[in-house]
């Protein structure tokens, strides 16, 4: 009987890692399990282009992925949410959101600002103001459009917009390279 037994055991085995690798992942959200896209992003977190965003319904649209693999999720989000302001069509946008019953409800909304170049550095507005001060010796140039920077731009801005960076950059630069370069612009561009 004991042999019997044995010669089935190997059957077993094998039924039970069939049937346990074939089962579905029960834990994975609806909207990953079969989207690559999606499954690349942080847990809770979603990062894209904003595609819609409706007040009416309180519903934010982000596509996520690039390419053929790109997907639009659908967050919710209510008077907790903050940084709604950067909830805007077409903007690179970051979405933290947590699950609330059965919905996703963003918790924050903040740009995905693009990354500097190795050795350049971010200063704040308020180090610019203690460098002018000190009368620095510095270029400040203001990436803004022409219009822009027409109406208002910091003392001894010079203008040099972000199209003609891309074509004339170097001759629009000073001379002198040992002076620091100080740009800025409306926002996060």
């Amino acid at each position: 009987m004991r042999q019997k037994l044995t010669k089935f055991i190997p059957l077993c085995i094998m039924l039970t890692v069939l049937t346990w690798g074939c089962a579905q992942n029960k834990t994975a959200p609806p909207d990953t399990a079969m989207n690559p896209a999606a499954e690349k992003q942080a847990a809770n977190v979603y990062k894209g282009k904003i595609v819609g965003k409706s007040k009416k319904a309180k519903t934010i649209s982000i596509e996520v992925g690039k390419g053929d693999k790109a997907k639009t999720m659908m967050v919710k989000f209510d008077g907790k949410t903050k940084g709604m302001d950067h909830a805007r069509k077409g903007e690179a946008t970051i979405i933290t959101w947590e699950m609330r019953g059965s919905d996703k409800v963003a918790t924050v909304v903040k740009p995905k600002l693009a990354k500097l170049p190795e050795g350049i550095v971010e200063i704040k507005p308020k180090e610019v103001k203690k460098l002018i001060d000190k009368n620095a010796a510095m270029v400040i140039i203001d990436s803004r459009p022409t219009k822009r920077y027409a109406q208002s731009h910091l003392p001894g801005a010079i203008s040099i917009t972000v199209e003609q960076m891309k074509t004339k950059l170097p001759e629009l630069l000073p001379a002198d390279k040992d002076k620091l370069l100080v740009f800025y612009c409306g926002g996060y561009t």
